[in-house]
């Protein structure tokens, strides 16, 4: 695939016999480089904008007022325009990408036609409508950049540099983390990603990918107006990166392509069958969306993909993370819980619940459906916050904590239904655990320093997947795993981030008998080797068998805490399962 982006800077050379398609040939590179951020937006991190064209305007703009008005360099234009474009999205940015469903989307609108009718009615600064003309061309080594096959020689360059960088993102500890964050931000957080942190990031680069655009588009047509940066150019951008598979870089480069094409066609083709002018493309690419949407729901290219060759992946092979087996004294406290309250309402969830974990114990939380168990987890791992009472791990009080900050003092968690991302591998998977013990940054990652960190990521991962035995489908993709597998995948994660505290959410759930009894061993196994477990779950047999101390609860409040013995035959504990009277 790398040599195919490689070719793309032949077709300048191909080309060059007919201007016409290397000006189509330009708006492709630019097109493209706009559906290229909004892959790092949407296809990565789950956010959609109606913005992106805005974010082209911030970059045309200032390149043009600083060459047109004020004489100087275009360089100096594009240091300008990325600058005010990472501005717009640390704004924009800082104040929607905590909004959830479809308030993010809607306030990126309200931004895009805001900055529209700003850039028309400044006339004074910016031409108004009319816009400002006579952009210099761009100047590389003296060679002035003023022919369509020139032009095309960098911004297919720029396009292919792009594409790279982005592979890098992509098949790094910051890929996975945005799409674990598409995918569930709560489970994302638990193994140390800071949602709100990473999705600014990726905003940022998504900006700062179109205001790049938006510079060159500036320099190729050397003029600029408010039109091609509405929300109209908004929406056909993200059509773009939509029907072509918003959800890869070759998808959304095939969209790119396919869309720069057809709108030259259809702005011949439209009048001549309806016999009048007019901005009909419009609603041609909303009917051609759909029916792409209806034949391939996913976009274009994983329609494609399917009939290619596939690469089959390779096995890491590099010292894995330094991981040493959990340290200290067996039986000394490591987690005390003491008065956790929480109220939902009127709904007292959990009430006055107060117990410790030791070293090296397996201690099982159970109780009836309702009891408040899975709310007790959510609190100690800051998922809620309590409303009263508090949570020590290793003497260092952490009540209230936001999850990544919990997880990175080593507790990590599983959820009552498996958390896992189909789209990635088992490998991948696992190796979302390591997210917390890498450094790697944005930066390191798209300029491609960042593969020895991530051999040996890779390489603690597939250590834990063979400590719980799923080395042989490494390779697989997570979504053909069994229930059980998927609950060792999960248990895995955690052995790969390094948490000594292990808080397990009815891990025995859909497994067959033979499977909760491989569970078992392998919870019996890592308590012996020095960690230390919390679990929740309902089979009572695999509860009795393994767990060392059982803590009971009932209506958001412990009411037994022993031996399982202890417990089996505690009145409370029998008058809750079974409805027997306590006796007076």
């Amino acid at each position: 695939m790398r040599y195919l982006w490689f070719a793309l800077l032949a077709l300048p050379f191909l080309l060059s016999p007919f201007p016409f398609y290397l000006t189509l040939l330009n708006f492709f590179a630019l097109s493209g480089m706009v559906a290229l951020s909004l892959y790092v937006l949407t296809g990565l991190a789950g956010m959609t904008s109606f913005a992106q064209a805005a974010f082209m305007g911030m970059g045309a703009y200032a390149t043009a007022l600083l060459t047109v008005k004020a004489g100087l360099s275009p360089w100096l234009g594009l240091l300008a325009g990325l600058g005010l474009s990472l501005l717009l999205a640390l704004v924009l940015g800082g104040l929607t990408v905590r909004l959830k469903g479809h308030f993010l989307p809607l306030s990126t609108i309200a931004w895009q036609v805001a900055l529209y009718i700003l850039a028309g009615n400044l006339v004074w600064l910016t031409g108004g409508h009319t816009g400002l003309t006579d952009l210099p061309p761009l100047s590389l080594f003296g060679l002035p950049l003023d022919t369509g096959f020139r032009y095309a020689l960098l911004s297919l360059f720029l396009l292919v540099l792009l594409v790279l960088a982005l592979s890098n993102l992509r098949h790094s500890r910051l890929g996975r983390a945005l799409l674990a964050l598409r995918g569930d931000a709560l489970a994302a957080a638990s193994f140390g990603v800071d949602p709100a942190s990473l999705r600014l990031k990726a905003f940022l680069l998504s900006g700062a990918i179109a205001g790049l655009a938006g510079f060159l588009y500036a320099h190729f047509l050397r003029f600029v107006n408010p039109t091609p940066f509405s929300l109209e150019a908004s929406i056909k951008y993200l059509v773009m990166a939509v029907a072509g598979g918003v959800g890869s870089v070759p998808g959304v480069l095939l969209g790119a392509a396919f869309f720069t094409g057809l709108e030259d066609w259809l702005k011949d083709l439209l009048p001549l069958l309806l016999g009048r002018q007019g901005n009909y493309e419009t609603i041609a690419y909303g009917l051609i969306l759909a029916l792409i949407l209806l034949l391939a729901p996913k976009g274009l290219w994983p329609l494609l993909e399917r009939r290619l060759p596939q690469r089959e992946g390779r096995l890491p092979r590099a010292e894995p993370l330094s991981l040493s087996a959990p340290s200290g004294p067996r039986g000394e406290v490591v987690l005390a819980v003491e008065g956790l309250k929480k109220a939902f309402g009127g709904l007292l969830a959990v009430n006055g619940v107060s117990f410790a974990l030791r070293r090296g114990e397996i201690l099982a939380l159970i109780g009836p459906n309702g009891a408040g168990k899975t709310t007790v987890f959510n609190l100690i791992t800051g998922a809620l916050p309590p409303d009263g009472g508090r949570v020590v791990l290793f003497g260092q009080e952490i009540t209230g904590l936001p999850p990544q900050r919990v997880h990175r003092l080593g507790l990590g968690r599983t959820f009552q239904h498996p958390h896992l991302f189909p789209e990635l591998s088992v490998l991948e998977n696992a190796a979302l655990g390591t997210y917390a013990r890498t450094r790697a940054g944005f930066f390191s990652v798209l300029l491609g320093l960042f593969r020895q960190e991530e051999a040996r990521a890779l390489a603690t991962a597939y250590g834990a997947l063979k400590r719980v035995g799923l080395e042989g489908l490494a390779l697989e993709r997570a979504e053909r795993l069994s229930v059980g597998q998927q609950r060792l995948l999960e248990i895995a994660r955690l052995l790969a981030s390094g948490a000594e505290v292990l808080l397990l959410d009815e891990p025995g759930a859909g497994l067959r008998a033979g499977e909760k009894r491989e569970l078992a061993a392998l919870l019996r196994s890592l308590a012996k080797e020095g960690y230390t477990v919390l679990l929740v779950d309902h089979d009572m047999d695999l509860i009795m068998g393994l767990a060392d101390r059982v803590v009971v609860m009932n209506y958001g409040e412990k009411i037994a805490e022993g031996t399982p013995k202890e417990v089996q035959r505690n009145p409370a504990v029998r008058a809750a399962y079974l409805g027997e009277e306590e006796a007076a």
